[in-house]
């Protein structure tokens, strides 16, 4: 089984990782997030992913950062999980083009690894992008690994973001702390 993992971050990418090599699988990895803002936090979480995987023979690929791709999919689409949706097509869509022309029997995304995320929402996106393309998706529920990635993560200095990644999800996440601040 060869799978292209698409990944979010560095902590969501671990347990997938290791789930796939100890099927036997052969993983590379994807790293497009176009939701991913402010430019710095992308850094940092591109830089993570490059760090962790140094001493891992794993093939990876790091496209362009394009945060117009996700601004346009979401335009004056800002309400949660609809918004969430669109984000999550527009990533496991490139996924899906990227294992094709690559070459790969299937591909996942890390996003499978957040117990924040929609399973359900996820697996049948990643259905849709797979049959447009000819290819299937790997579907695993990794979210049991959560806890234990993120905490090997920290243990090991990895960096860990605060939010999911787009602008809105940051906003949400301070508007909460202020929120519970003022209680």
């Amino acid at each position: 089984m060869k799978v292209l993992i698409h990944t979010c971050c560095a902590p969501c990418l671990i347990f997938p990782l290791e789930r796939i090599k100890d099927a036997g699988g052969e993983a590379a990895v994807f790293f497009y997030n176009p939701n991913i803002h402010p430019l710095s936090e992308y850094s940092a979480r591109r830089q993570a992913v490059e760090d962790y995987l140094k001493d891992k023979t794993v093939e990876s690929f790091f496209p362009d950062y394009e945060p117009r791709d996700f601004f346009r999919a979401v335009n004056l689409k800002d309400q949660g999980l609809e918004r969430c949706r669109i984000c999550w097509g527009l990533r496991l869509n490139a996924s899906a083009k990227a294992a094709c022309e690559a070459g790969f029997e299937s591909f996942t995304t890390t996003l499978l690894v957040s117990p924040y995320q929609s399973q359900e929402e996820l697996k049948k996106l990643g259905e849709e992008a797979a049959r447009s393309r000819g290819i299937s998706f790997y579907y695993e529920d990794f979210r049991p690994g959560f806890r234990d990635a993120h905490s090997r993560a920290k243990q090991a200095g990895i960096y860990c973001q605060k939010y999911c990644g787009c602008i809105y999800s940051e906003i949400e996440r301070k508007k909460a702390k202020k929120n519970a601040a003022n209680r």
